[in-house]
């Protein structure tokens, strides 16, 4: 029996090396050392766990750890990540959010569902709640002003291209129309203070404003977001006729580059230093004075190097009062931005966040938000 084991131990390592089995069949992360036997694929530790909470995918096993029956090395053998990826992932839309290891728990555990237990991606009418072009439905929302989260009714619509939600069920007006072409929407469970907490961000005006919602549901949640996410990918097929989905998928939603609390001081550079809430989104800094602020105190147009923007450490020597010991001096055309860091990973990571953007060079769309950028001292 020993002898067998370790027979299959070696085929169980070797199968792993195949291609597609060398990364995770759900989230693609490098070496998964575990084996759905239900399914025949290669998952890391992360997504296993999430197997084995679903009981008709449970059976998983550890390819360092456990034995296997021969039928089962036969069946893994016989499928693989790629054959899996083939049959349950055939006709996935191009606007679902494919998850990465460093996903929230609730968008893999979804994507996880969809594949293999409901199996959206073979029957495609099972992808209608979020497909169809128009969702309906109440969320809870966190109001402005006493920060409760109330139920609120949202309206998604492709054909009037925006995302409404109204104060009262029965209300004929909507209190804000967010359109789809500003739209963005990203997981924020641990800011939100709920596993199926979403941060919808919208321009209005030009100035970024957001909303933070929830529901108990985490499928009605990741419906919502993927409903978003397919409203998008229609408006921009629509604006970006030659591009092609691959071009397309990037742009639909986006994670913030950073996140978390720096010290800034004002135009003059003579203010006091204060406390604030800083988000990188992309090329836009914002700054509130509590992480679930819906409106920024402020916002900082981050453009490239080649446009005479710059991002060196520390802040100029003529800089006096109280504030925390790693500062960060951000060059504009227009002034210069100073911020400091309580640690100094926390000023590494912000420079790093700083430079990626003012390395790349400006597109030509992003020179008309310069232009009419305006940031609030």
């Amino acid at each position: 029996m020993a002898g067998e084991a370790e027979r299959n131990s070696c085929v169980l390592r070797d199968l792993r090396q195949r291609a597609g089995n060398d990364t995770c069949a759900d989230c693609g992360a490098a070496e998964p050392d575990w084996v759905s036997v239900t399914l025949g694929v290669f998952v890391c530790q992360g997504c296993s766990l999430i197997h084995r909470s679903i009981e008709s995918l449970r059976q998983v096993k550890s390819v360092l750890q456990d034995t296997f029956e021969d039928k089962e090395i036969e069946f893994i053998a016989s499928m693989g990540n790629e054959a899996a990826k083939a049959k349950y992932e055939q006709l996935a839309p191009p606007f679902y959010h494919r998850p990465s290891h460093t996903d929230c728990r609730i968008l893999r555990e979804q994507w996880i569902r969809a594949k293999y237990e409901r199996q959206e991606f073979i029957h495609i009418e099972k992808q209608e709640p979020y497909s169809a072009g128009y969702r309906e439905g109440l969320l809870w929302k966190r109001g402005r002003d006493n920060g409760q989260f109330l139920s609120r009714k949202f309206i998604l619509s492709e054909r009037e291209g925006a995302l409404k939600y109204y104060n009262k069920h029965d209300a004929r007006e909507p209190k804000a129309i967010m359109r789809i072409e500003s739209l963005n929407a990203t997981f924020q469970p641990a800011k939100i203070g709920n596993p199926c907490g979403l941060q919808i961000t919208y321009l209005r005006d030009n100035s970024t404003r957001n909303i933070f919602v929830y529901h108990e549901d985490s499928k009605e949640m990741v419906d919502w977001f993927t409903a978003i996410r397919a409203a998008r990918f229609h408006y921009q097929k629509v604006a970006f006729p030659g591009a092609n989905d691959e071009d397309l998928v990037p742009r639909l939603t986006r994670n913030f580059m950073k996140e978390g609390f720096m010290e800034k001081t004002g135009p003059r550079h003579t203010e006091g230093f204060k406390k604030r809430w800083f988000t990188m989104d992309d090329r836009r800094l914002m700054y509130f004075k509590d992480p679930l602020d819906a409106y920024a105190r402020g916002e900082v147009f981050i453009g490239s190097k080649e446009n005479r923007y710059t991002v060196v450490s520390g802040l100029p020597a003529s800089i006096q009062g109280y504030h925390w010991k790693y500062g960060i001096t951000i060059g504009t055309p227009d002034r210069k931005f100073l911020f400091a860091c309580e640690t100094e990973a926390e000023q590494k990571d912000w420079i790093a966040a700083f430079q990626r953007v003012v390395n790349r060079p400006m597109m030509p769309q992003e020179y008309a938000v310069e232009a009419h950028f305006k940031h609030k001292p």
